[in-house]
């Protein structure tokens, strides 16, 4: 498949000066390919006759599979998800809760409807460990650039946090606004397992300013949580009471970011056991 466009009359100059004759399309870095394309012959473009009888140009079938291969390279999803498809998700499996199959509805549809109807929303996905919510995410991912041609970019939460607190470090050349920047500027976001890390009043203003920076740029993001989609607790709870209690989205992300939330993105709740474990496991991946 090509790799750029390839340029026929700059080949025919190697003969007509007595260089020799040209070189094989594998020996110039600007032509460089790992097979030619038998539709364009590597140029990348297809004369074509249009209705009225018109000559014209369109770009070849392989040179917008190579584009979709970038996109799809430099969204960096995870090795462990790059098979994850909205296909491949598996719902009709014994003991599969039936908001796994409507969560799965709902992501089919956001791809259809998107960019237009969805209008910059994206969604929030919850549920417990195991249900299959970062597969939805890298399927719907995948889906929006191969068939939106959305330019998009997956992080996990907590590998997004490390990056920007290793900026810091003197000794590194990369700054806050290096790693910040495509977050900001991706079409679509998926940032998974949003909450995982502890909670600190860096972690909430670094929260709240990539979810406010993409809210007021109407960029779509998709979101993957552990945790329910309530309220922090009350002011009153005691650390007695605390301990017994399952912290909730707003424990972890502050109540002013989980109400951002609400405004950002569609909430998909998902349930069920961790199917992980036992005979889930091979059928979901």
């Amino acid at each position: 498949m090509p790799i750029g466009f390839a340029d026929p009359d700059r080949l025919s100059t190697y003969a007509e000066q007595g260089i020799g004759p040209a070189p094989a399309p594998s020996a110039l870095g600007w032509y460089a390919m790992s097979e030619m394309c038998e539709e364009c012959g590597g140029a990348g473009m297809v004369l074509t006759v249009n209705a009225a009888g018109v000559r014209m140009a369109r770009v070849c079938v392989c040179q917008r599979a190579a584009r979709t291969s970038h996109r799809v390279a430099a969204a960096r999803i995870p090795l462990r998800y790059q098979h994850c498809t909205l296909e491949s998700y598996e719902t009709s499996f014994r003991g599969a809760d039936a908001s796994m199959r409507q969560a799965h509805l709902t992501a089919k549809r956001f791809v259809e409807a998107y960019p237009v109807d969805t209008d910059g929303r994206g969604l929030l996905i919850t549920g417990p460990v195991g249900v299959g919510k970062t597969h939805l995410a890298a399927g719907l991912l995948l889906a929006l650039v191969e068939e939106k041609g959305a330019h998009a970019l997956f992080f996990d939460y907590r590998e997004l946090l490390k990056q920007i607190q290793h900026s810091y470090n003197p000794q590194v050349n990369s700054t806050e606004l290096d790693v910040l920047r495509p977050v900001f500027e991706a079409e679509v976001l998926v940032l998974d397992e949003l909450g995982a890390q502890k909670p600190t009043d860096w972690v909430w203003d670094t929260v709240a300013l990539i979810l406010n920076t993409r809210y007021n740029d109407k960029r779509t993001t998709i979101i993957t949580t552990n945790y329910e989609d309530r309220p922090p607790a009350a002011s009153g709870v005691t650390a007695a009471q605390r301990a017994t209690r399952e912290e909730t989205l707003g424990d972890r992300i502050g109540e002013r970011m989980r109400s951002r939330l609400a405004e950002m993105c569609v909430r998909v709740e998902m349930m069920g056991a961790d199917f992980r474990q036992g005979a889930g496991r091979a059928r979901f991946g």
